[in-house]
């Protein structure tokens, strides 16, 4: 069971936060979509499992025009997965089983059918409600031209007119407009919401797109023209902090506005940044007057090379030192291949042609990529600082790539014109049991269907069976808990090529084989490993061990 204590203010810094996307997680009532009730009844699976704290992905009310992105009620829950009753029920258990409970927080933008956008589009230009958003007029003869070059992160411009002649800026689908950060009552409008769920018991935020709220608004607007990429995990060849509308340095007087109310609380309230952007610029948002943390996406986004994770994680550690945080860890989430299948894929895969191959071009082998998921995971649970889990991996899950196309629900996949497949292979709803129509999702089908290998990969087929992936995430959790002292690591000066060896404490050591080669083992008690070592003293390839 997690740790019950909960009074500690740096629970954060060297937890385990396991992501929850509500709508793949469990269903309740039998809709197909998973819902709050159903995160309800599984909870205990997460107080097993042995980790601090679930983050819920958003829950908000939505059209789901980008898996629950667009926000229509930044205080509420969406009908289909419960009420506000739900949520306190679910808040409550989560913390009487000792979890901590960590939301979503999307304040970039809005669903165009959030009241405020509604507002803006009946009381036309000029009005204080379309301050709120960013509305410009366009450009050419008859304003028939976008405003600015700016391009949307799911393809095209990432402006659309409306029928009074003004466009309106969407840096992600057509159905979330901006908001405008210049805008008081926007300001307002959030702290109030942060308030609202601390109110609630919430502990933390994960803050969405955290380096997108601030924007370059002077007239003229800038194009950002030939000097890059426009996506968010692109920033162009700009000065730091000077791109139009990414990573502006007054998007840090946000966050420090927003530290005053976190620390108001007793414990005071966690957040984390997905921000995109370099080393020395996400410290910014982890200093601990503003967010307190930042993900850390270069370890997901690493080769399985000892000498790359080796720099990524030296790095990283730097990076949280400097910002007075902890380090963060990820391998998978909502938005990326899962990495049982990722870290299988030769290098240089182009992952979106994979995808529209179904998969098959290359064919990822399953049972290679599972043992490697594992040694990464070991690795990655060893680090010093907070590790975030996505629902299904401690499973093992594989990458769905080949869902048909006719099922396909990421908004990606409509607005590429069919270029990009998108993100639902990492959605596919979990597998709870061995048989029936969606494996124990829920009563009936699910929103995606799960191909028949689930049933393998459930719950039901894991638990308390030796060697499995649940139960090496679950030894490997409680195994940590006991093991953790400080947030020191030392680098062993000797160690073989292609190996990633340091120590933690005296106590505890970790060692990962890369190489396509066993290697021998240094001396020591194993204490646990990601696959069985078939002889004595030999680290096989592919294997992560901890040694006393």
């Amino acid at each position: 069971m997690a740790d019950l204590s909960s009074r500690n203010p740096d629970w954060w810094r060297q937890a385990v936060i396991y992501q929850v996307y509500p709508r793949s997680f469990a269903d309740a009532d039998g809709d197909g979509l998973g819902d709050l009730r159903g995160v309800t009844e599984r909870l205990n699976h997460l107080a097993t499992l042995g980790v601090d704290a679930l983050w819920l992905s958003p829950f908000y009310p939505s059209e789901l025009a980008d898996g629950g992105y667009d926000v229509a009620d930044h205080r509420d829950v969406d009908p289909r997965l419960g009420t506000l009753d739900d949520f306190d029920a679910m808040a409550a258990e989560a913390h009487r089983l000792g979890l901590k409970v960590v939301v979503d927080l999307v304040p970039n933008h809005t669903s165009h059918q959030h009241p405020w956008f509604q507002e803006a589009l009946r009381a036309g230009p000029g009005s204080a409600a379309r301050d709120r958003y960013v509305f410009r007029p366009g450009r050419g003869a008859h304003g028939e031209l976008p405003p600015t070059d700016w391009q949307s992160v799911f393809g095209g411009s990432a402006w659309r007119r409306v029928p009074d002649g003004e466009w309106y800026l969407h840096l992600f689908a057509p159905e979330q407009p901006d908001l405008n950060w210049d805008d008081d009552e926007v300001r307002a409008d959030f702290r109030a919401t942060l308030r609202f769920w601390s109110d609630r018991g919430v502990d933390g935020f994960r803050v969405d797109v955290a380096h997108g709220l601030a924007k370059d608004l002077t007239e003229p607007l800038r194009d950002v023209g030939s000097v890059g990429a426009t996506g968010e995990d692109a920033l162009p060849l700009v000065p730091p902090g000077s791109h139009p509308y990414w990573d502006r340095d007054e998007v840090h007087e946000i966050y420090r506005d927003w530290r005053k109310i976190f620390d108001s609380y007793s414990p005071p309230r966690t957040a984390v940044a997905e921000a995109w952007v370099p080393d020395a610029r996400r410290a910014l948002y982890a200093r601990p007057d503003e967010l307190g943390q930042a993900f850390n996406f270069e370890y997901l986004q690493a080769r399985w090379d000892a000498g790359e994770l080796r720099e990524v994680i030296t790095g990283s550690l730097e990076t949280a030192r400097a910002a007075g945080a902890s380090a963060t860890w990820v391998l998978s989430n909502h938005d990326v291949v899962r990495h049982a299948s990722r870290l299988v894929l030769p290098a240089g895969t182009d992952e979106n042609a994979w995808l529209l191959s179904g998969g098959r071009a290359p064919v990822a082998d399953a049972e290679a990529g599972l043992r490697r998921a594992r040694a990464a995971t070991l690795l990655m649970l060893a680090l010093p600082g907070s590790s975030y889990l996505y629902q299904g991996e401690e499973l093992g899950l594989p990458e769905v790539a080949d869902l048909p196309t006719a099922v396909l629900q990421d908004p990606i996949w409509e607005q590429t014109g069919h270029v990009r497949k998108g993100r639902d292979g990492c959605r596919v709803p979990l597998p709870w049991t061995v048989t029936g129509p969606s494996y124990g999702f829920g009563p009936g089908a699910a929103w995606l269907p799960q191909p028949e290998s689930f049933a393998a990969y459930a719950v039901e087929a894991q638990a308390g069976t030796a060697g499995s992936t649940l139960e090496l995430y679950r030894t490997a959790l409680r195994l940590r808990r006991k093991l953790l002292e400080g947030e020191a690591l030392t680098w062993t000066p000797d160690a073989p090529a292609g190996v990633l060896d340091f120590a933690r404490t005296e106590a505890w050591r970790c060692v990962t084989n890369c190489a396509a080669r066993p290697v021998a083992l240094p001396p020591g008690e194993v204490l646990l490993a990601s696959t069985p070592l078939p002889e004595p003293g030999v680290l096989p390839p592919d294997t992560t061990v901890w040694l006393a």
